[in-house]
C-alpha cells in the first residue's frame, strides 16, 4: 500500500497561516528596499542600520559601568549602540562564532569607535549555545540577537527562497532556545537579557520564550516593552505598519534566581 506523502507548504502558504489576510501586505513591505538610518552617537563616522535594531539595543538599558555580553554580535551595529552607552566604562564582550563575521565585527568596531571606547571591548568566538560552560553569573546585561530565518532576505533572494523549507525555522528554534538558556545562566540574578530576531516566525520568537518559561519556570520574568505589536511574550516591529522598519522581534527578561 502506497502512503500519501504530506504536501510540503510553500513559503507563501506557510506564512499565510500566521498572518492570514495581512500576509500579502506584509510580504510587499518585506520586499521593499530597506530604509536604514545613520547611528552617530559617540561614533567616529555614521553606521547605517535599521531603526528597529537601534531600539532593540537601547531596550537592554545598558548603563555606565555595566558588564555586557553581546552573544551574536556581528556585523556590529547593535554592538556600537551598547558600546556608546557604556562610554568607555565597564566591559563589553562581543562574541560571534564565525571567523569571517568576527573579522567584519572587528572592522566595524575599529572604524567607528574612538580608541577610549574600544579599550573595554573583548571580541570572542565561542558557541553562544554553550556559553554557560565558560562563564556563569558574569554579566549585568546580555543581548542575544539570535541567528534566524531572516525572511526579508529569503524573499529577496531567489536561491534562498528556492532552498527554503519549513524544517529550517524548526532547526533554528532549537538552537535559539539553547542560546537563550545559556544566556540565562551567564547573566547575574537581577540582570537583564534582551532576546531579539529579525524573523517574523512565532516559532523563533515568542515560542522560544514560552519554552524557556516552561523549562525554567520561576527563574525569570518578562519586562514590558512599549514598542511594536504585543505578542504572547515580547513584541514585534513589522514593516507594513512601521514605515518600513523591521522586522524585529524583541523580548526583555530579568533573571530572578
Amino acid at each position: 500500500m502506497v502512503k500519501n506523502t504530506p504536501k510540503v507548504p510553500t513559503f507563501d502558504e506557510y506564512y499565510r497561516v500566521f498572518y492570514q489576510d495581512r500576509w500579502e501586505s506584509l510580504k510587499t513591505a518585506l520586499l521593499e528596499e530597506r530604509k536604514p538610518v545613520a547611528y552617530t552617537e559617540g561614533l567616529l563616522q555614521p553606521y547605517y542600520l535599521d531603526e528597529a535594531s537601534i531600539a532593540a539595543a537601547r531596550a537592554l538599558g545598558v548603563s555606565e559601568g555595566d558588564r555586557v555580553l553581546d552573544l551574536c554580535a556581528a556585523p556590529g551595529g547593535k554592538t556600537l549602540v551598547l558600546a556608546t552607552a557604556l562610554k568607555g566604562s565597564g566591559s563589553l564582550t562581543a562574541n560571534d562564532r564565525s571567523s569571517a563575521r568576527r573579522a567584519r565585527l572587528r572592522d566595524v568596531i575599529t572604524n567607528h569607535l574612538p580608541e577610549q571606547d574600544r579599550a573595554n571591548i573583548t571580541i570572542t568566538g565561542h558557541d553562544a549555545a554553550r556559553w554557560s560552560l565558560y562563564e556563569q553569573d558574569a554579566y549585568d546585561r546580555i543581548l542575544l540577537d539570535a541567528p534566524c530565518s531572516s525572511e526579508r532576505h529569503v524573499l529577496s533572494d531567489e536561491k534562498a527562497l528556492k532552498d527554503w523549507s519549513p524544517s529550517r525555522p524548526k532547526r533554528l528554534a532549537v538552537n535559539q532556545f539553547a542560546m537563550l538558556a545559556s544566556a540565562l545562566e551567564a547573566v547575574v540574578p537581577g540582570g537583564l537579557i534582551l532576546y531579539s530576531t529579525c524573523s517574523i516566525n512565532p516559532l523563533e520568537n515568542e515560542e522560544v520564550i514560552a519554552k524557556l518559561e516552561k523549562r525554567r519556570a520561576g527563574r525569570f520574568e518578562e519586562l514590558h516593552l512599549d514598542r511594536g505589536e504585543k505578542r504572547s511574550f515580547g513584541s514585534i516591529i513589522l514593516p507594513d505598519v512601521s514605515d518600513g522598519k523591521g522586522p524585529l522581534y524583541m523580548c526583555l527578561i530579568r533573571r530572578l534566581t
